[in-house]
């Protein structure tokens, strides 16, 4: 019960609630309640009213924690504030009271604590220590900072965003540094890879005691004065306190770094904070790429050559060299002191370039420096001389080109470097026959006509080209041939080659006839070389025309010919050189030949409208329904008629005249029995059967759920001494969706006090004995399976529980079953005896009647005599 002062309190605070957001109130019931943590209290949450009109007093209990409280008209208000770090919800029962009488109720009351953003974030170090190599790649992290917050993880207030507010010191306002907003990792930026570098200190030996190491190397550098003790000597105090910073980054490092760390991922005024430092120490890397590493080809030396080095930031390190491209060959090496080693002499031709990487490994083969890709490029020297491509080059020039018309471009090669002097060419022409009428570009190689040739003058040059590069020379023969200009026309031996008669069955590639030009132009020239084409009359491209290399053509047939689209065909030939005519000149008719060709129409079969026929339709499809209808057309127009060949199940049938396909009267499809069939199509003119058609038509069956899963196995045992589950299989003939995965379950969804079910896998479930009778006995289980779509039926199981012989069979002990005989075995019995009675009376029977034949014929012959 609330305290009377509590309760006036509470009064002042729901008239002041009622004019914020007014009264929240309502029967005795569940409730779930969301109150945000750090409410001012008091606070009324809600007021539940019980239906019963005696009640004068509530019982609030459950996990209060003593914050929770209810007054005695039903008020339920705040104690104390909540905290949702502490606990995210209460569960609290909550009866109506008569007295101390319980008279409605209890009913569960949930509150669920809201977190609100109370807890800034905090790191979990003030001070951080990271250690950045020079040269250390921009955005490889170096070190991370880490914080957490109190407030719901799965809410904005712990959604965490680090920034970086400071770099001391940042002389040139350059950032070095950078930090991942979301991890906190620190890298460096593209400038502070590129910039940064460590302050000179002295490294001491690795593994010894620092101050002999340190004393040691003074001595030996530093040469001090016998009688001052090395603490009060000036030069080994600095060197000590350089040595102390390099061994204690804290103490003064290279950089700091302020980091910050807010809540509500940094995108709200109201977001709260929490700050660090990251000390930083630059340490010098002598991990250093000494590459690209160039290297002349064929450099004369001894083997193996060092041509580079490299050294660990670890003293201990090993090293290893592979090759980045799988080669046969690999000409280096490295030593153990960081050594790259050239092992043979190298050639440019071959190889202008080796990727090297190479790794630092502790002696477990664990890396302790990040592997270097070191280039070795293959300077060239020239070691190859210009080389002509062809043997012989031939270049083509008509006659009458005006002085300076190209011929051609002397082709030749040079192995060693584009890039160098080495294969720089140089041309000159060296000798020219019959005369000299040609020059050659020194530098392309270009052969141009120093005057306009004649064939009268020379049918062919021979000339020889002098290749040079800095160091060889080559010499190229070249044949130039004068070729006449195409002054003349090609003529046709016939410009009409009359009328021909083709049938329209004719065969693809057939020659109608073969046509003829001449030409006067120097043969073999591309100015005497003639081309025929169809120009005209060939608008569906029907024929086409073979043009062989001694002026003659022939008209083929080159599609299918058909009467009903076009009987008859004028079709223009022209001749044509591949040679431009001299100006002025211009084909005429003598270079043009027609041919008139007609089509006799054959009486073909009929035509499907399309090549390729499938259908696909649910195996429920009824009887009668159409399947799909043929469509075929005679290109005579004459009638046609349907039949239907190899539908071996005989679920179809076809109406001759319209080539309908239709389900037969009582047919069921069943894709359980074919999933898919195929059947011919056929349509033939009605006059002439004999000229027909087919087309193959494929049927695919869609699945329906007409099965329902069913047990492999309805019966088995379990032995009663060592009993096992019985796991049981069912089988469904349709397909996905309509098959597994399986539901097993007891009839009824019943719980049974002898058996659980449990599922195996889709298809099959565990039956398990859970408690065993006291004598042998035998159980029909009704089981229900059910297939992915929710169909089945319950199914009986047999389970005989008995005594098991040691091979694991049931026992039956001897006599219990002597003298009685089971259903079957009686039936067998008296089925027995019955037919061997019957057997007994049929040869009696037969017996007499033969006895009788004999006496009726013995009678006959007496009679005779």
């Amino acid at each position: 019960m609330a305290h009377p002062t509590m309760h006036l309190l509470l009064l002042s605070l729901l008239i002041a609630t009622a004019a914020g957001k007014g009264l929240e109130k309502g029967p005795l019931e569940n409730k779930v309640l969301d109150v945000p943590e750090g409410t001012p209290v008091p606070y009324a949450l809600y007021q539940f009213q019980s239906s019963h009109l005696e009640v004068d007093g509530f019982r609030l209990t459950g996990a209060t924690e003593g914050k929770i409280s209810i007054s005695e008209d039903g008020w339920l208000y705040l104690e104390q504030t909540l905290d949702w770090a502490h606990t995210q919800t209460h569960t609290l029962e909550l009866e109506a009271l008569v007295g101390s009488e319980p008279v409605e109720g209890p009913v569960i009351i949930t509150i669920n604590v809201l977190d609100v953003n109370n807890h800034a974030p905090s790191f979990n170090q003030t001070d951080y220590i990271g250690i950045v190599k020079e040269r250390t790649p921009a955005g490889v992290p170096f070190a991370r900072v880490f914080a957490t917050d109190l407030d719901d993880p799965e809410s904005p207030n712990a959604h965490l965003s680090y920034t970086l507010v400071s770099q001391i010191p940042n002389r040139d306002n350059t950032l070095f540094f950078q930090i991942n907003s979301n991890t906190g990792e620190i890298s460096t930026t593209a400038e502070g890879e590129r910039l940064l570098k460590a302050r000179e200190s002295v490294i001491h030996s690795r593994g010894g005691d620092f101050s002999d190491s340190l004393k040691k190397r003074f001595d030996d550098y530093c040469t001090p004065t016998g009688d001052i003790p090395y603490e009060l000597n000036p030069f080994y105090s600095c060197v000590q306190r350089a040595e102390s910073r390099r061994l204690n980054p804290l103490e003064d490092p290279d950089f700091t770094l302020i980091v910050r760390v807010e809540d509500m991922g940094g995108e709200s005024v109201n977001a709260l904070n929490g700050n660090a430092r990251v000390k930083i120490v630059v340490q010098e890397n002598l991990w250093v790429n000494p590459g690209p590493i160039n290297l002349r080809e064929q450099l004369k030396g001894i083997y193996p050559m060092p041509i580079g080095k490299v050294q660990s930031n670890d003293p201990s390190a090993f090293y290893r060299l592979v090759q980045k491209e799988r080669e046969l060959t690999f000409p280096f090496n490295v030593t153990e002191e960081g050594d790259i080693l050239l092992t043979e002499e190298l050639d440019r031709e071959d190889k202008a370039m080796y990727i090297l990487v190479v790794f630092a490994e502790d002696s477990y083969g664990n890396q302790v420096d990040p592997p270097l890709e070191v280039q070795v490029v293959v300077d060239d020297v020239n070691d190859n001389a210009p080389i002509c491509e062809e043997e012989l080059s031939v270049f083509e020039v008509q006659e009458n080109e005006p002085t300076g018309s190209p011929v051609g471009h002397l082709m030749v090669h040079d192995a060693d470097d584009d890039n160098t002097p080495n294969a720089l060419l140089s041309y000159s022409l060296v000798t020219q026959t019959p005369s000299s009428v040609f020059t050659i570009d020194g530098i392309s190689g270009r052969i141009q006509a120093k005057q306009m040739l004649q064939r009268r003058d020379a049918t062919e040059y021979h000339l020889t080209v002098r290749v040079n590069d800095p160091g060889f020379s080559t010499e190229c023969k070249v044949l130039i041939k004068v070729i006449d200009i195409n002054n003349e026309l090609p003529i046709f031996e016939i410009n009409d080659y009359g009328s021909h008669n083709l049938s329209e069955d004719t065969a693809l590639g057939h020659t109608l006839l073969t046509v003829k030009a001449t030409d006067a132009d120097d043969p073999g020239t591309g100015s005497s070389r003639i081309e025929f084409h169809i120009t005209a009359g060939n608008e569906d491209g029907v024929f086409a025309m073979e043009t062989d290399d001694n002026g003659e053509g022939r008209l083929v047939v080159a599609k299918p010919l058909n009467y009903e689209t076009a009987s008859s065909y004028k079709l223009q030939i022209d001749a044509r050189n591949p040679e431009p005519l001299v100006s002025g000149l211009e084909y005429g008719a003598e270079s043009s030949a027609v041919v008139s060709v007609a089509i006799s129409d054959v009486d073909e079969a009929p035509v499907f409208d399309m090549d390729i026929l499938d259908v696909t339709v649910p195996e429920d499809t009824k009887e009668g329904a159409t399947l799909l209808k043929i469509d075929a057309k005679d290109p005579e127009g004459k009638e046609i008629l349907f039949k239907m060949e190899g539908d071996t199940k005989g679920w179809l049938e076809i109406d001759p005249a319209t080539g309908e396909i239709k389900i037969k009267n009582k047919a069921v499809l069943d894709r359980e029995t074919v999933e898919a069939f195929h059947f011919t199509v056929v349509a033939f003119e009605k006059a002439n059967p004999e000229l027909s058609s087919e087309r193959e038509v494929s049927v695919r069956l869609l699945d329906v759920n007409d099965n329902v899963p069913k047990l492999t196995e309805n019966q088995a045992f379990i032995c009663v001494k060592k009993p096992q589950p019985i796991v049981l299989t069912a089988l469904d003939a349709d397909a996905d969706p309509f098959g597994a995965p399986f539901t097993f379950s007891l009839a009824q969804g019943k719980k049974s006090p002898n058996w659980d079910l449990s599922a195996v896998d889709g298809t099959s479930a565990k039956l398990t004995l859970k408690k065993s009778p006291t004598e042998d006995k035998t159980f029909l289980i009704p089981i229900n399976i059910k297939d992915n779509a929710g169909m089945g039926i319950t199914q009986k199981f047999e389970v005989r529980v008995c005594n098991c012989t040691e091979l694991g069979y049931c026992f039956t002990e001897p006599g219990v079953h002597a003298g009685v005989l089971g259903m079957p075995t009686t039936i067998g019995i008296l089925a027995g005896t019955v037919g061997f009675i019957a057997l007994v009376l049929i040869i009696a029977f037969h017996r007499i009647k033969k006895d009788n034949q004999k006496k009726a014929l013995l009678g006959e012959t007496d009679a005779i005599l």
